[in-house]
């Protein structure tokens, strides 16, 4: 099911060999294409190409590629969009005869139908995960000197249609890479810290935006400045009846003399059929205006195009770009948070609810450390990192070792605590990174009911012993991360059993034990929470009569007043008093000292970034020279 990499546009140069149009000059067929393109805009003023189900070409019924035998594009092609705009209904195609195994050289080639582009673009249920995946990439480039990446809507200079632009100044791709890229199953990232692993990412992300995504990346090394262009189009494939996925491509490269000329691997046949199809279905009708997309990237990077984005089932684009000038947002994804009417406001308004409509706030907490010398550009604004841990209050920090046929599969330090906002807010759940990415925001691993047991509990942490699911939404189920739920679990209703009092509910009677008993299925040990921690600091029945003592004092008329503010159970009046109980005071105590541990390996942690940003900038500088004796060369 995997095409050769090097085989990608050779194989659209197979398509249309015989054809006497790619036998010219560069220069004359060039002229062709623009005089042919004057005349497709005349025709585009007046036809909507972006109507939902409807093509304005004849490509698919006349079974015929797109150059005719003179060499100029057909004067009945125009602007081509998707057959049908919808995400979710544009895998419904007929591309005629049923596909066939092809023999080449004696050998069998299993081609990869273009319907597969959809069926596996389906993975991403949500449109933010797949622009997620589309940062990862740049994220993952960071290795490779890449200090920003920019996300933003640019207009597609075919008819005005809103597109996305995802650019970064990572170390770009040269011709191989970017075959590899847009191939099916290639994966140049070999770094244990690198976010994507299965090598398709860009394919499921992109198709799911929009039907077509087109790809500029620069290359340098060993003095060799190449760039290339690849176009991933959903419309092209579908609208000229292909039975197999074709991806045009032409690559370029900076001779000594300073001059680009063009790499044609192939021979310029090949070259300029590829050349052809770039022009013919990309927003570019032009070469010059093809290169021109180069002049923003630097002397490395990527950008990646993806138009004809796809619209919902209003028939409206399903990103929103109009509503707020400096965010990028969902089409009518916005829902009214069910609360009471005093408490509506701070709910809607927190993140956890924001994240699902607003890129910006997604991108906020989307990688738990961002690297100083980084910037995520949403929009033309930079994007401000949130921590979530700082937003939680009386935290908490429990380690938890997890087991698999008697050995530990790793460890995680678990922050938890309320959030700030409690008890007015509703959200409660862990928010679960992977090797620095989010991957399950506020999981609302309990259902607290009618009791409030664990609203407001909300926890972080970074578990890289269990793997994401391709979309990068979810984790595979396999036994550790059951016994990682069933963890988490026993952590929420451990942490409100006993901290509850602090935001005005009762606390609660009921005994835990310190420890598993011996036979328990986690796989737990008593190293899984920190020394007099949550689990070892246990109250007696005594502790908890002096509680309910301290309660009874508090009067009525407080507890009236709390219960006329919304609190869902009787609570504990005179807050002030209940700290004083020697018990609650000496688990503070604790907590404190765990607390100061944190900071000095936080400190740590910051003198240590200092020190690899130090190297970074140093590294900036040797980097700067090279590219200054490199321009120098080539001048």
């Amino acid at each position: 099911m995997v095409m050769k990499a090097t085989e990608l546009d050779k194989d659209v140069g197979d398509r249309v060999q015989g054809n006497n149009c790619l036998r010219g000059q560069l220069a004359q067929h060039q002229k062709s294409v623009n005089h042919s393109r004057r005349q497709e805009s005349k025709e585009n003023k007046s036809s909507n190409a972006l109507s939902s189900g409807q093509s304005n070409s004849n490509v698919l019924e006349q079974g015929r590629s797109p150059v005719d035998e003179s060499g100029t594009y057909s004067e009945f092609i125009k602007f081509p969009a998707p057959p049908c705009r919808q995400f979710w209904k544009a895998g419904d195609y007929d591309d005629g005869p049923s596909s066939k195994l092809t023999l080449q050289n004696g050998k069998n080639y299993l081609h990869v139908h273009p319907m597969f582009l959809h069926s596996n673009a389906t993975s991403h249920k949500w449109v933010f995960g797949a622009i997620a995946e589309l940062v990862d990439n740049a994220v993952d480039e960071i290795e490779n000197g890449a200090s920003f990446v920019i996300v933003d809507k640019i207009s597609n200079p075919r008819d005005g249609s809103p597109a996305l632009l995802i650019q970064d100044d990572g170390g770009g791709m040269d011709p191989e890479a970017i075959r590899r890229c847009m191939s099916f199953g290639f994966s140049d990232k070999k770094s244990k810290s690198a976010i994507g692993q299965y090598g398709n990412g860009f394919k499921t992300s992109t198709m799911r935006l929009g039907a077509d995504a087109i790809v500029f990346s620069r290359h340098a090394d060993d003095r060799v400045l190449t760039q290339s262009i690849g176009l991933l189009s959903f419309t092209f494939l579908t609208q000229t009846g292909h039975d197999r996925i074709v991806v045009p491509m032409v690559d370029y490269e900076l001779n000594t003399a300073g001059n680009l000329e063009i790499l044609d691997r192939y021979g310029k046949e090949y070259f300029m059929s590829n050349l052809s199809l770039l022009l013919q279905w990309s927003p570019y009708s032009t070469e010059a205006e093809l290169l021109k997309q180069f002049e923003d990237i630097g002397l490395h990077g990527t950008k990646v195009i993806v138009y004809n984005l796809w619209f919902n089932d209003d028939g409206n684009v399903e990103l929103d770009f109009d509503t707020d000038p400096e965010d990028i947002r969902i089409n009518g994804d916005i829902k009214e948070v069910q609360t009471r009417p005093a408490w509506r406001t701070v709910n809607e308004e927190h993140i956890s609810n924001r994240l699902r409509y607003s890129l910006r706030a997604y991108l906020s907490i989307l990688y738990l450390r961002i690297p100083e010398n980084f910037t995520i550009v949403l929009r033309g604004g930079f994007v401000k990192h949130h921590n979530l841990a700082l937003d939680l209050k009386f935290q908490e920090f429990i380690v938890y070792r997890p087991q698999s046929s008697g050995c530990i599969k790793g460890e995680l330090l678990t922050t938890i605590g309320f959030l700030k906002e409690a008890p007015q807010v509703t959200v409660h759940g862990f928010n679960i990174y992977h090797k620095n990415r989010l991957i399950l925001p506020f999981w609302p691993i309990v259902n607290y009911g009618n009791n409030s047991r664990s609203r407001g509990v909300v926890g972080v942490l970074e578990a890289n012993f269990v793997e994401p699911t391709h979309d990068k939404q979810d984790f595979e189920r396999t036994s550790l991360f059951q016994k990682l739920e069933v963890r988490l679990k026993e952590m929420t209703w451990e942490y409100w059993d006993y901290h509850c009092g602090l935001i005005g509910y009762q606390v609660i009677k009921k005994l835990r034990p310190t420890e598993p008993p011996p036979d328990s299925p986690l796989g737990i040990s008593t190293s899984d929470t920190l020394k007099h921690g949550l689990s070892s600091k246990r109250k007696e029945h005594s502790d908890l009569d002096k509680l309910e003592s301290i309660k009874r004092q508090a009067g009525t008329g407080a507890n009236a007043f709390l219960s006329g503010h919304g609190f869902e159970t009787e609570v504990v009046s005179d807050i002030k008093n209940k700290l004083e109980d020697q018990d609650v005071v000496n688990l503070i105590q604790v907590n404190k000292n765990f607390r100061a541990k944190c900071l000095d390996y936080k400190k740590r942690t910051e003198d240590l970034d200092l020190k690899v940003t130090r190297l970074r900038s140093e590294l900036g500088q040797v980097r700067t020279e090279y590219e200054q004796l490199m321009a120098e060369l080539t001048s």
